[in-house]
């Protein structure tokens, strides 16, 4: 049975992008057929996989509106079972145009449906902030993974992301669950980064993944070369750390 999953959080700059692509990138290349759908009109994680937005570029935009089968907008990547449905630059315009979509909320929970029995794993890329978007990313969701930085700005936001959480459940008829927390930036040398990881583990009321990200040069430059850690630099401590996330993703599948 296939898992959606959406990689989110409200505050930038927490290495949301860089844990979608590095995670799925691991979880193909342990026999996963995965599916990173970029929903972001940053379009950050297309660019991280070879596919850098531009304005005639047909993407998730063109099937949340039914422009084009979503079959036909799914893109290989570098590495085998592991796919991308891009985001373009039309997709800053789907803000304003579905507000006046029937069922608006749902139009991305449609369109996976028709595809997420090919796939054992999808991850939604969301972008950093509140908005139809990001509901309409939760709502087709199973599960969402937060990313946190071990930063004090980080933790300040959580509570009001649960609240958002509880509210699409709530409210929307949705059955997601919190898959739990990845700390992100982790500094093992930093007494802050220490004990704002041991506050997490104390107050957030989900689980806490063990892996740890360390900042890493290589992770920052992968994106760069259109392609996830494991094939810029896969001994680098970065990559190493998504490989340990993904198999703890695995273990928990039939929790």
């Amino acid at each position: 049975m296939s898992r959606v999953i959406a990689v989110y959080n409200q505050k930038g700059g927490v290495a949301k992008t860089t844990t979608a692509v590095n995670l799925a990138a691991y979880l193909a290349l342990a026999g996963k057929k995965v599916l990173v759908v970029d929903f972001d009109p940053q379009a950050n994680a297309s660019s991280a996989l070879g596919y850098p937005a531009k304005d005639n570029f047909e993407s998730v935009y063109h099937g949340i509106f039914n422009l084009t089968e979503v079959e036909k907008l799914i893109k290989p990547t570098s590495l085998y079972n592991y796919h991308l449905l891009p985001a373009s630059q039309h997709l800053a315009g789907a803000l304003i145009e579905l507000v006046e979509v029937n069922e608006r909320e749902f139009q991305l929970k449609k369109l996976i449906d028709r595809i997420r029995e090919q796939y054992d794993y999808i991850l939604i890329d969301l972008p950093p902030s509140l908005s139809l978007l990001t509901v309409n990313g939760l709502i087709a969701a199973d599960e969402v993974l937060i990313p946190i930085q071990s930063h004090y700005l980080s933790l300040e936001g959580l509570n009001q992301l649960l609240e958002v959480v509880d509210m699409i459940k709530n409210n929307l008829s949705s059955n997601l669950n919190i898959a739990g927390a990845v700390i992100t930036m982790y500094d093992e040398n930093e007494k802050l980064s220490q004990e704002l990881a041991e506050q997490l583990k104390a107050s957030f009321p989900y689980h806490i993944f063990e892996t740890m990200i360390p900042r890493s040069a290589s992770l920052a430059e992968a994106p760069s070369f259109g392609r996830p850690a494991v094939l810029h630099d896969p001994i680098s401590d970065g990559a190493k750390a998504y490989e340990q996330l993904a198999r703890e993703i695995l273990a928990r599948e039939n929790l």
